[in-house]
């Protein structure tokens, strides 16, 4: 161990910031999606301000034109855009892949026909519960639809999205986290069938009586398949080496190459807790996720509330900036999109950026756009010395990074 160009490298998953399309974005229903141009179009009509002072040092403007934030002359570090090799546009898709999986075959989605009577039949039987809803929806109006006659009858909301996921409602005074918690746990068991098998199962708690006052509670808990094989996580904790996530990191890898783990309530939240991870002494990786941004705002089709997110972030990210080591390396990402004024409610297939700074960076500008995620998971591994594991993808661009 030892003798690493950077001590410490913190990863951040800006949780659905798309750039623009992929060239088979058309094949996924998405040509001409684009999360971050769209929503800059969107302050500019609404006459808002769009103040990311510190992504436009990092060269954000610079590889995505912004209507209200100009490029700047000289950037801090580098930056690119990544394409996704993986066929998907979901949140396990994306992080797996940025940590060397590459998924070829797509997790089942049930968006347009609920789940199957079986399947239902089989929860409601295991769980002692009748199932209402079975249907896609949003989060926020299935609760309004559903959540009164659930907390009356003593029902379990069952509902799914677009994405490839099974999600329970339960209200935390009426039936209680530990049942909801439960009741998930049955259901991932249930949907490791291959014919059934989603991406994530999730608990979704909320408080609240009537129509009008439910609100989800930061008690979300996902239940995700294992990844597919090992990860770059893997090789790191193997080799002795920290590895920190943030967020819904530990969740997505269901705990797999993790060594510390820190559940966020909110993106703010996830920034101040990695803000005081940045004041710690550790070697390896502090991987972060900030989920508000697609869960919030670009499910719910905000684009002001998701540019107004990106503003909170972009001053909690001066903070972590300053405290940065000469031997820290910070690369912001993104896992996928979410263009908060497309069509329906679903992820976008876009390209993401990956900007890379750290103090003891001679240089920086652009470098060439990528084919994978995985350029971050493989430039992980070689600045720790730790090998890819078997099977997994991706070419490093550490020595890019001068």
């Amino acid at each position: 161990m030892g003798n690493y160009r950077y001590n410490r490298i913190f990863t951040i998953v800006m949780d659905s910031l798309g750039i623009g399309p992929m060239p088979d974005s058309a094949q996924f229903g998405d040509e001409g999606a684009d999360t971050l141009g769209h929503i800059s179009e969107y302050f500019e009509r609404v006459e808002e301000n769009f103040r990311i002072p510190n992504l436009q040092k990092l060269g954000l403007a610079n590889l995505k034109k912004l209507r209200q934030v100009s490029p700047t002359d000289v950037t801090q570090g580098y930056y690119m855009a990544l394409n996704e090799c993986s066929n998907g546009k979901d949140t396990m898709t994306g992080h797996w892949e940025m940590m060397g999986i590459h998924t070829k075959q797509p997790f089942i989605t049930f968006t347009e026909t609920g789940f199957p009577a079986e399947l239902i039949a089989a929860l409601e039987e295991r769980c002692g519960k009748r199932v209402i809803g079975n249907k896609s929806a949003s989060g926020t109006e299935i609760l309004d639809e559903l959540a009164e006659e659930e907390i009356a009858t003593g029902a379990m909301i069952v509902y799914t999205s677009a994405d490839s996921v099974l999600q329970i409602c339960g209200n935390e005074e009426t039936m209680g986290l530990d049942n909801l918690y439960k009741y998930c746990e049955i259901a991932r068991e249930l949907t490791m069938k291959p014919e059934w098998r989603v991406g994530r199962v999730i608990a979704r708690p909320y408080v609240g009586k009537k129509k009008g006052e439910f609100v989800r509670t930061s008690n979300r808990h996902d239940y995700a398949l294992k990844p597919s094989g090992p990860t770059v996580l893997n090789a790191l904790k193997d080799a002795g080496l920290d590895v920190i996530s943030v967020g819904k990191i530990n969740d997505i890898f269901v705990g797999e190459g993790i060594t510390e783990s820190h559940h966020s309530k909110s993106s703010v939240y996830g920034m101040e807790q990695t803000i005081e991870i940045a004041k710690q002494n550790f070697t390896g990786l502090c991987y972060v996720n900030l989920v508000d941004f697609d869960a919030l705002w670009g499910h719910r089709r905000n684009p002001l509330g998701y540019g107004k997110e990106i503003e909170r972030f972009d001053e909690k990210l001066g903070t972590l900036m300053s405290l940065l080591r000469e031997d820290d390396l910070l690369l912001i990402t993104a896992d996928h999109g979410n263009d908060p004024t497309y069509k329906g409610t679903d992820h976008t297939r876009e390209q993401v950026p990956l900007l890379a700074y750290a103090r003891s960076m001679r240089e920086g500008g652009a470098l060439p756009a990528q084919d994978t995620f995985a350029v971050i998971g493989a430039t992980i591994a070689e600045n720790f010395h730790v090998a890819m594991p078997d099977g997994t993808i991706g070419e490093s661009i550490l020595k890019e990074l001068i």
